[in-house]
């Protein structure tokens, strides 16, 4: 069963922050809100927690994952970045973007794009996702949680509490949080691809 923690938007209670990085760190998968909608969550090392991830939303093995990062200092790690993607993303963050680039060797090859060798990143603008971030200094590998067969995502976290009570360890509510996903742009070829128009706006990268 999944333990539920209802939290405050805005200011959420360190407390409760604490106890859901826990569950994270013993390779929980949590559900979580950020700035475009619920999101499925689990360490960066955590194999079972992707293949959970995968069960539930139904993913084929070509599915690009995410890793949410706290700041600009943490995905650099992940991510090969040159001057000119920096500042163009550097000016969106936080937001409501997934920003698709060449991986570095930190990133496990489970969670590559098969043949890109690339990989999600974001940093969100949500006061939950951050004090989370921030609690457990390492970014989150997550997937927005719209299940197989629905148009949008869930968007209460009783719904997904009731939902997928069997299938999570912890469910994060902090009120509702939308139904559209990032706007997420390819960073991997030679322009800017946006391969899809979400929350954030497109318009600064076309």
């Amino acid at each position: 069963m999944a333990t539920y923690y209802d939290v405050h938007p805005r200011n959420p209670q360190r407390r409760a922050i604490g106890q859901v990085a826990e569950v994270v760190r013993r390779d929980g998968l949590i559900a979580y809100p950020t700035d475009s909608c619920f999101a499925l969550g689990c360490r960066l090392d955590n194999k079972d927690g992707l293949e959970r991830i995968r069960a539930i939303r139904r993913l084929d093995q070509r599915h690009h994952f995410t890793l949410v990062c706290q700041n600009f200092a943490q995905l650099g790690q992940f991510v090969i970045i040159g001057n000119a993607v920096f500042r163009a993303i550097k000016s969106a963050t936080p937001g409501s973007y997934t920003f698709i680039l060449p991986a570095t060797k930190e990133v496990p090859r489970r969670l590559l794009h098969p043949k890109k060798k690339t990989v999600g990143i974001r940093i969100p603008d949500h006061a939950v996702a951050q004090g989370l971030l921030a609690e457990l200094g390492e970014p989150l590998v997550s997937s927005t949680l719209l299940l197989p067969d629905e148009e949008e995502p869930l968007t209460q976290g009783w719904q997904i509490k009731d939902r997928l009570d069997h299938a999570l360890d912890a469910v994060i509510d902090s009120g509702d949080c939308g139904t559209e996903p990032t706007t997420v742009v390819d960073f991997s070829g030679p322009e800017p691809e946006v391969v899809r128009r979400g929350a954030g706006d497109p318009e600064r990268f076309e």
